[in-house]
């Protein structure tokens, strides 16, 4: 299911992004899926050209890196890539074929791909590349996040509070780091979906409500609570220096 996928996110600048898969063999596609969910990020994927071009025209602002075969039914990679340029869709595209021709590689460079990555590939070398593409945000990103007295670094993946490290799952972390990078925020449970979850998940689970309530218990603590439930909004980190 689709969570609002013609809205504007209200803040684009955060550490764990969602990717799109555009792969016509289904088995690389759910792999890299899988592979890529378990390195922290949202990950969608498509096996078709022209609803690839659909779902990018439609929701590039949704995701911040598509990963596009050019061997397509319907239409190739090429035609995709040409298609969303034409459209001013700034979104980097990391090309993933197993097409190794230099004329490929340059044909798909010169229509907008961002990169160019031959199979078989490599999984490190793949995601030293995705953080090489998103790298290249318009401002900066912030390694550390500080509130109060908790602190989240992404480079290290550690979270301390009053100087004690606080153990998270990956997906306790990705939604502590949304939440600190949104301070005095109260941020809603579909918010938390089109970031942290793929379009096929269900939207009327209660994950969020579990994730926050599992996370409140690890961050929280009887001196200061800093992690608040707005009844029927959404959920908000307290920072008193924004206050």
């Amino acid at each position: 299911m689709l969570h609002s996928m013609e809205k504007d996110l209200t803040v684009n600048l955060i550490f764990h992004m969602r990717i799109l898969i555009v792969e016509d063999e289904e088995r690389l596609a759910q792999s890299l899926k899988h592979a890529l969910e378990k390195e922290g990020y949202a990950v969608d994927y498509v096996t078709d050209g022209e609803i690839a071009e659909r779902r990018i025209e439609v929701c590039h602002k949704n995701y911040d890196l598509v990963i596009l075969d050019l061997t397509l039914p319907k239409k190739s990679g090429f035609e995709i890539c040409r298609h969303i340029r034409s459209k001013n869709i700034t979104i980097p595209v990391l090309i993933l074929t197993a097409r190794f021709d230099t004329n490929d590689k340059v044909t798909a460079l010169d229509t907008g791909a961002d990169d160019y990555l031959v199979k078989p590939f490599s999984f490190d070398e793949l995601i030293a590349r995705i953080r090489a593409l998103l790298r290249r945000p318009q401002q900066t990103i912030a390694t550390e996040l500080k509130i109060q007295d908790l602190t989240l670094n992404t480079s290290t993946r550690k979270v301390m509070r009053s100087n004690k490290e606080i153990s998270l799952t990956v997906k306790e972390f990705s939604l502590l780091e949304y939440l600190m990078r949104h301070p005095n925020q109260v941020v809603n449970r579909n918010q938390i979906l089109d970031h942290l979850w793929d379009y096929e998940f269900d939207s009327f689970s209660n994950v969020v409500d579990v994730h926050i309530k599992n996370l409140r218990k690890k961050i929280n603590n009887n001196r200061k609570k800093i992690l608040e439930t707005i009844r029927g909004i959404g959920y908000k980190i307290k920072d008193s220096t924004y206050s």
